[in-house]
């Protein structure tokens, strides 16, 4: 026997799902992003940086000559499937089929901040923070917050409100709630301590991004964890499909098929806009 869904209840269990999604995935604001591309890669152009020349009456001026070059994200299909039978009872079983819905989103969501991270981790940057600045072999502290700032200030890097980001670890965000220059209202019109997160501070939006099995931010077996300052026009993002969903009844499963598809790709467009900042972190 075949089963169909109504199209309202696949388009509620679409609506569910991209709701959550919006709550998933927690980079693609900071990074430059190019929908609707189509085909398998998308360049994003990098220009470089001009010198004025002084202007001599009734001759030729001279160009500048800036260099123009692009860098290439390649997009990947993305799947999120999971077997259920929740749609058995579309109209009635609406908490399960909101908590499949979170599980995709999830997935997906954080999949696309992989793409992210991974781009920013290839990026050929030599803009680099160590574990000993602030102290010999330190996790994160205002001292390599502020070395970042300059490091990215001392590459022309803009410092719009919002364009550049701070990505660090729960590890690093625990010791920097613990660095006195982060955390005292008396230095800072932050509430640090108050709500346990530090948002904004020293130009940048901090954003935690937790131990996740697509891989997260990287740490070697010495504890070393890289963290990302960076600008957000330093990243590409490039998608073809923006995530959707399908659902489908599999007879020989005798489930429903509940699945989510993304199709998109990242890559590190401009390196000097990118800052890699080492924190050794505990053990656990």
């Amino acid at each position: 026997m075949s089963k169909t869904l109504t199209n309202s209840a696949i388009a509620t269990f679409d609506a569910e799902v991209k709701h959550a999604y919006q709550g998933s995935g927690k980079l693609r604001g900071t990074v430059r992003v190019r929908t609707g591309v189509v085909g398998s890669t998308r360049q994003f152009p990098k220009m470089g940086k001009g010198t004025a020349t002084p202007r001599v009456p009734q001759t030729d001026v001279t160009p500048m000559n800036v260099s123009h070059t692009n860098e290439t994200a390649t997009l990947e299909d993305w799947n999120a499937p999971e077997y259920t039978d929740v749609f058995d009872q579309a109209e009635v079983n609406f908490e399960e089929r909101r908590e499949l819905a979170q599980v995709i989103a999830g997935a997906i969501g954080r999949r696309e901040d992989q793409l992210i991270i991974d781009a920013l981790d290839a990026a050929a940057t030599t803009l680099t923070v160590s574990n000993d600045v602030g102290g010999t072999d330190t996790d994160l502290n205002t001292a390599k917050v502020r070395r970042a700032k300059r490091l990215l200030d001392d590459q022309g890097v803009p410092t719009g409100q919002g364009d550049r980001t701070a990505v660090i670890s729960a590890f690093g965000l625990e010791a920097l709630l613990g660095d006195d220059d982060a955390n005292t209202v008396d230095k800072n019109m932050i509430k640090a301590l108050f709500d346990g997160e530090i948002r904004h501070w020293v130009g940048f939006e901090f954003v935690t991004i937790e131990t996740r099995g697509e891989g997260g931010l990287a740490k070697d077996g010495s504890n070393d964890r890289t963290n990302f300052f960076y600008h957000r026009m330093a990243v590409g993002l490039a998608i073809g499909i923006d995530f959707r969903t399908e659902v489908n009844y599999i007879p020989h499963k005798t489930s429903w098929l509940a699945n989510g598809l993304f199709k998109a790709g990242a890559v590190a467009v401009d390196a000097l806009g990118i800052v890699e900042v080492i924190t050794r972190e505990p053990a656990s």
